[in-house]
């Protein structure tokens, strides 16, 4: 028998409540370690020149610059083999939705793939999202993006104000502060 362990005495519910607590605890501390959003949001250069690309969506409408003055941008960079872009997208669609569409955009650039294959992962999981794609990597090197997600916060002037490196939860309400926090 060990010592201050009796099998023939039931447990007392405190000790058993308590128990359960580190259980719980520990629990959170394993399995919850990697189920937050990991990111890093740094300000952009304040010298860098105002955004003035057009883009063109995989059904090859462009998207000028012009068109999207006076308008909040948000420009996702990723990739379907990345597994934090997976996870992110959806809640970018959510975020997406809850913008007023003429105050906001958000546009997805998928790098260095077909389109096809970025088309089917958003058709497959109901991703709404203009989708730019950028087979040879331009416009992630013209944005000096190196690692996926990489997302950047255009103010309604068209400067580049923000560049977030790695999976936010858009469906949280930091992102929102940020896009309106834009000037």
């Amino acid at each position: 028998m060990l010592q201050g362990f009796h099998l023939d005495r039931p447990a007392r519910p405190w000790v058993l409540l308590r128990v359960l607590l580190n259980l719980v605890w520990l629990g959170g501390l394993v399995c919850g370690s990697g189920a937050y959003a990991q990111f890093e949001k740094t300000p952009w250069p304040a010298a860098a020149p105002s955004l003035s690309e057009t883009f063109k969506d995989h059904t090859g409408q462009s998207i000028s610059s012009e068109s999207l003055k006076g308008k909040k941008l948000v420009i996702n960079f990723w990739a379907t083999w990345c597994a934090p872009c997976k996870e992110e997208l959806p809640t970018l669609q959510i975020f997406s939705d809850l913008q007023d569409p003429t105050h906001t955009r958000v546009l997805t650039i998928n790098v260095k793939e077909p389109a096809s294959r970025a088309l089917r992962f958003m058709q497959n999981n109901q991703i709404t999202l203009p989708l730019v794609p950028d087979p040879q990597g331009e416009w992630a090197k013209k944005f000096d993006v190196k690692v996926f997600p990489t997302t950047l916060l255009v103010a309604p002037s068209g400067q580049i104000r923000w560049r977030i490196v790695g999976e936010v939860d858009w469906s949280s309400k930091s992102p929102q502060m940020w896009l309106d926090s834009l000037r």
